[in-house]
């Protein structure tokens, strides 16, 4: 698959989502089920390691948020709803904050939505601007909780949990995702169809982040400043912030490449990943070495 192509795909797979309508809607009585089952059903939006049981990954799907335990591979739905949850992000301190955006199960946008208590129960903080909003790409910064960033027709910030929201300017163009630094609010770094850009005045401008102009397909950065991102063609890469010195981690991902990382707030060896193909994969080593975890 060319460069062109791949971008165009990585666009439409998080853009509306016009193929995931057609996938199977999970039961809302559904019990535990396991974690192939889970990936057959629907579509990941969103990864994160449970802050209280680390033991845990809380998947964002396109039918509502699971629960996978990681030792045996066993799933479980965290709440009744199945709604779409897109923009999947959990507070950086507080292990029964989540955050999310998306579509309710019978439709139209969710706006920013919030749960206090590890994703039982959501209520709607804000509409966003001209909302209600659908963040497919939200974050929240890890130096100021308050501070959360959400992507719907352009960029648009909160600074007060997201109870209100102010528009910072257009988006990226081409963009897939965004993380905001871990040492300041104000600089942020975005994976799109033409490469890693990075603005250090809150997504107001941006510049190229990385020589290489290819596309990327996500980036995450780490409490203690790491960046990650998946570029197509050099595979996970790796930098610590300010610099942005990048190494490859690992290019050996074949066609495959990673959607949503997901990285162990109090284990930083432990990454998890979703794949295009629908893998869930997993790293005991900061990315070096994988293993599936399941696939559909």
């Amino acid at each position: 698959m060319t460069h062109r192509l791949l971008g165009k795909y990585l666009s439409a797979i998080l853009a509306v989502g016009l193929l995931l309508a057609e996938l199977p809607r999970i039961s809302s009585a559904q019990a535990e089920t396991s974690l192939v089952e889970l990936l057959r059903s629907t579509h990941v939006h969103g990864l994160a390691v449970d802050r209280s049981d680390s033991g845990r990954l809380l998947i964002a799907t396109h039918h509502g948020l699971h629960a996978v335990r990681i030792d045996t591979g066993k799933v479980e739905p965290v709440s009744v709803r199945r709604d779409d949850f897109m923009g999947f992000t959990p507070h950086p301190a507080d292990p029964k904050v989540l955050y999310a955006s998306g579509h309710p199960a019978n439709g139209g946008n969710l706006g920013f939505i919030a749960s206090a208590d590890g994703g039982k129960t959501w209520e709607r903080l804000s509409p966003g601007v001209r909302g209600p909003v659908d963040f497919h790409q939200m974050d929240v910064s890890k130096s100021d909780p308050k501070t959360i960033y959400g992507v719907h027709e352009g960029l648009q910030i909160s600074r007060d949990g997201g109870r209100t929201w102010e528009r910072v300017g257009p988006a990226p163009e081409g963009l897939i995702d965004f993380t905001i630094s871990a040492k300041t609010p104000s600089r942020l770094y975005a994976a799109t169809q033409q490469g890693l850009v990075v603005s250090q005045d809150g997504g107001r401008s941006w510049r190229p982040a990385h020589v290489l102009r290819r596309p990327a397909s996500l980036v995450e950065t780490t409490a203690d400043g790491t960046v990650y991102a998946f570029v197509v063609g050099s595979g996970l890469l790796q930098a610590e912030e300010p610099s942005l010195t990048w190494r490859t981690v690992n290019n050996a991902f074949g066609a495959r490449y990673l959607l949503h990382l997901a990285i162990d707030p109090k284990d930083a060896d432990r990454l998890f990943a979703a794949t295009q193909t629908g893998e869930l994969m997993a790293s005991g080593d900061r990315g070096t070495t994988w293993r599936v975890l399941a696939a559909p």
